[in-house]
């Protein structure tokens, strides 16, 4: 029996040495994942200069493609003035850059009205710029342009775009339905003809102005008007 122990106790011990040096294996191979774990930093670090020379390299490409950009927006910026040119190349004229007047025309309908009317718009502004398009017209008692009898405008002829330097002027020509007969004459139409002591006359996006003729008042028939376009030539 005590042999028995004798042996028992030797194999114990064996198996618990046998247990240590398995551990000690283990922790020395625990030891070599951690050496591999550490290894794959250089790894990670070697493409960190690639990734900054990839970045590096898309910068300038990037950088490449906004002057390109501006090239393009610069390219595509003569187009702009292009138009504006085609249209005066210069900003329309606001309705504080412009003074209005009108006088009788020189050929006009027969009648005893006034007939025809010549409307002048100077550029009184420090710069150049554009008038255009056809008038709307209004007939108005004296200071109270607000309180106006719209007349039917029938347009005449092309409308284009007219640069108009500091001091310069354009012109509309308006053509009203002639009064006839002697005194307060009548109309073909059978209506009352009607005279104006002023006009409002509008522009697109010039305002409308309130003109007056220096000889007369604004007679007509039907409260209908031919307007011509705006234009850089003085009409008769």
């Amino acid at each position: 029996m005590q042999y028995r122990n004798t042996i028992r106790v030797a194999v114990s011990a064996t198996a618990v040495i046998a247990a240590a040096l398995s551990l000690s294996a283990c922790q020395s191979g625990g030891g070599d994942p951690a050496a591999g774990t550490s290894s794959p930093a250089p790894t990670t670090a070697a493409p960190s200069p690639t990734a900054s020379s990839s970045a590096s390299s898309t910068s300038p490409g990037t950088g490449g493609s906004r002057p390109s950009g501006t090239a393009s927006t610069a390219g595509s910026a003569p187009a702009s003035p292009a138009s504006a040119t085609s249209t005066g190349s210069a900003p329309a004229c606001a309705a504080s850059a412009v003074e209005a007047g009108a006088r009788q025309a020189a050929e006009r309908p027969d009648g005893t009205g006034v007939g025809a009317a010549v409307v002048e718009f100077t550029n009184v502004s420090g710069r150049t710029c554009v008038l255009s398009g056809f008038p709307t017209v209004a007939g108005a008692g004296n200071g109270s342009p607000a309180h106006n009898a719209p007349l039917t405008v029938t347009r005449k002829g092309a409308a284009s775009a007219v640069r108009v330097a500091p001091g310069g002027k354009a012109w509309v020509k308006l053509t009203f339905v002639q009064v006839q007969g002697e005194g307060d004459g009548y109309c073909v139409s059978g209506a009352k003809p009607v005279a104006y002591p002023t006009l409002v006359v509008g522009l697109p996006g010039a305002g409308s102005h309130q003109v007056a003729l220096s000889d007369g008042l604004f007679a007509e028939c039907d409260n209908k008007v031919t307007a011509t376009a705006v234009s850089a030539v003085k009409p008769a």
